[in-house]
């Protein structure tokens, strides 16, 4: 068979698998799951598919004149913490991109900041989330504050690498054909460095994802880190496990639009 033939044999697979290979993954872990539900474990420990799908509408709709977990219906307590998670992780990427520019550019800046950031890195949030609440109180500050730190190291730290893997060459060429030192920065180092810094910013906003329970840890409700941990204190399983889906579910979704917008501003990235 030509090569070419065989390549156009194989193309509907390729494009099917896409999708089959998801959806069958799906249904074989559902299968999993329901079989360690019916097994030997406990319906409070391991609820099953049909429980989390009837805490899912209860969570989701008004019964009995309740809206929701806590008078808020699932949506709404999403949409919270996305809020938090956009202003929060916003913050930091804008100010990891900006110190890994300087970072970049500046061996002194780097000598000094660097370790700070590393030191920051290591840290979990539970670890000064109660000094942020000493310091800030417990309403919306310092939440986003602890958003912000955790999403600010990762794009410091890939941003900094980025611009200091940066052919010297290409930024001796532009200064040789005149270009000052914002002009290489603008048209040299910040086109070389966007791919990394988007990867920095994807790992970022997986960071802030697992830190918004912890950031939710205090009059968290609503949103949907406070209402896990609320559903946590009473057993309530399935609503637990509502909302761990619906921040999964929420970050595959927010992945999928980065890596969008990573393609449509970096078209060059993987071509060489």
């Amino acid at each position: 068979m030509p090569p070419g033939t065989r390549s156009s044999a194989r193309s509907p697979w390729a494009r099917a698998r896409h999708v089959v290979l998801p959806v069958g993954s799906l249904l074989l872990f559902l299968l999993l799951w329901q079989a360690a539900a019916s097994g030997t474990w406990s319906e409070t420990l391991v609820p099953s598919p049909p429980r989390v799908w009837d805490a899912f509408v209860h969570v989701s709709t008004t019964h009995d004149g309740v809206r929701g977990y806590n008078g808020t219906h699932l949506v709404e307590h999403l949409g919270i913490s996305l809020r938090r998670i956009a202003i929060g992780a916003g913050i930091g990427i804008a100010l990891g991109v900006l110190f890994g520019l300087l970072m970049g550019t500046v061996g002194w800046m780097r000598s000094l900041f660097e370790p700070w950031i590393t030191f920051l890195r290591t840290l979990p949030p539970l670890a000064y989330f109660s000094l942020l609440v000493i310091w800030l109180g417990i309403d919306e500050e310092p939440k986003i504050t602890l958003l912000a730190v955790a999403a600010f190291p990762p794009v410091a730290v890939s941003t900094t690498t980025a611009v200091a893997a940066v052919p010297r060459s290409l930024t001796e060429a532009a200064r040789a054909l005149g270009a000052s030192r914002w002009d290489v920065v603008r048209d040299v180092v910040v086109p070389s460095a966007l791919p990394e810094t988007f990867t920095g910013v994807r790992l970022a906003v997986g960071v802030a994802y697992s830190s918004l329970v912890a950031a939710e840890l205090v009059n968290g409700l609503p949103g949907i880190g406070g209402m896990v941990r609320d559903a946590a204190n009473y057993n309530n399983t399935p609503v637990v496990l509502v909302g761990i889906i619906a921040i999964g579910v929420s970050g595959l979704v927010i992945d999928g639009l980065l890596l969008r917008l990573e393609r449509a501003v970096v078209p060059w990235r993987g071509r060489a």
